[in-house]
């Protein structure tokens, strides 16, 4: 395979989770406001951020059962925003329509939150499952006002979180552009174990993968195993996605669960037993369609892989964050650093 150029797209970085509680909204803005200042985002910018994570605490602690918020800066190429995400267990919204009007409240407030959230925030949305859960997504990019990054047919994203109780993630995803029209290639990394030596194997294998000049997926995993060695290992997969082509290629070692999504069903890409920097079978690569409306989905072991596409009505139609989110918080067990990395195929 020849060597290519290729540009990092976006990659996994420090996540800051906060769990509902009756602190989440000062704890919230506080978070919010250390971001936005660090990336120098206007003052204007900073006060409508703060009021639309106090709103996403507000209806956490009215509505949630379980909830969380998670904050962190994302980049995507040359452009950086903070986004903020919210997660819950709660009753669901049954009529979002009605729900993004102002005025509308299920606990007689005012209801001005979500229409606020879209008003105020440069990327906003919202998925809703009646019954089980929300997500809602809030993004405020810094530097000069538009344009701001617009997804071409790929759209990818993904999101981590630690092992209660560590400071650090042994999970990590990254996603960089390949040779043919609009192709990305994802990385999936789950470090051995937790903590900072997990964190260690997955930290050095995405510096791998951003490094590497190669496309196939194959190549790719033998050299992230090589820069593996001295680690104790990871489980790792890595995707080829061809949106002309309308297909995914992958390439994995270890317990990484990957698949195709639609409303039609799921096709699964295994993985080789193995470990990256350990020890490593021959790779072999798998192939699978993914035609528009689509989405490839990797994710570590800290997800349970009993989700099914049907689940989640309508959710391949938004933003990569809001896949990843929703999926996460429907499907993560909190005895492990849990990890997911997806790419949705969107329609013309």
């Amino acid at each position: 395979m020849e060597p290519v150029n290729s540009t990092l797209v976006a990659e996994a970085g420090d996540v800051h989770w906060l769990r509902a509680d009756v602190a989440l909204a000062a704890a919230a803005r506080r978070q919010a406001g250390q971001l936005a200042r660090a990336l120098g985002l206007a003052d204007t910018q900073v006060a409508n951020l703060e009021l639309c994570v106090t709103e996403m605490a507000t209806n956490l602690l009215k509505y949630a059962h379980d909830g969380s918020m998670a904050l962190r800066i994302v980049r995507v190429r040359d452009r950086a925003a903070v986004e903020c995400l919210s997660l819950d267990s709660g009753p669901g919204i049954s009529n979002l329509p009605l729900a993004l009007r102002d005025g509308t409240s299920a606990s007689g407030s005012l209801g001005l939150g979500l229409g606020t959230i879209a008003r105020m925030a440069d990327v906003s949305g919202i998925h809703s499952l009646p019954g089980r859960g929300t997500v809602v997504q809030a993004r405020f990019w810094a530097g000069p006002d538009g344009p701001y990054p617009v997804p071409g047919p790929l759209d990818a994203g993904g999101l981590t979180r630690p092992l209660g109780g560590e400071q650090t993630c042994g999970d990590t995803w990254a996603v960089r552009t390949a040779e043919g029209p609009d192709a990305m290639l994802l990385m999936m990394c789950d470090g051995l174990g937790h903590g900072p030596l997990a964190a260690q194997a997955s930290d050095r294998a995405r510096s791998a993968f951003r490094g590497s000049r190669r496309s196939d997926p194959a190549g790719i995993l033998q050299e992230v195993h090589s820069a593996l060695r001295s680690t104790r290992g990871a489980a790792v997969a890595i995707a080829l996605v061809e949106p002309a082509h309308q297909r995914v290629q992958l390439s994995g070692a270890g317990n990484i669960a990957a698949l195709v999504g639609s409303p039609d069903g799921r096709t699964g890409l295994p993985s080789l037993p193995g470990i990256a920097g350990v020890q490593l079978p021959r790779p072999r690569t798998f192939e699978a369609a993914l035609p528009p409306g689509a989405a490839l989905i990797m994710h570590s072991d800290g997800l349970s892989d009993r989700w099914k596409p049907a689940d989640f009505p309508g959710l391949f139609a938004h933003d990569s964050s809001i896949v990843a989110a929703q999926i996460f918080s429907q499907a993560a067990v909190r005895r492990d650093d849990a990890g997911i990395v997806v790419a949705v195929h969107r329609r013309p």
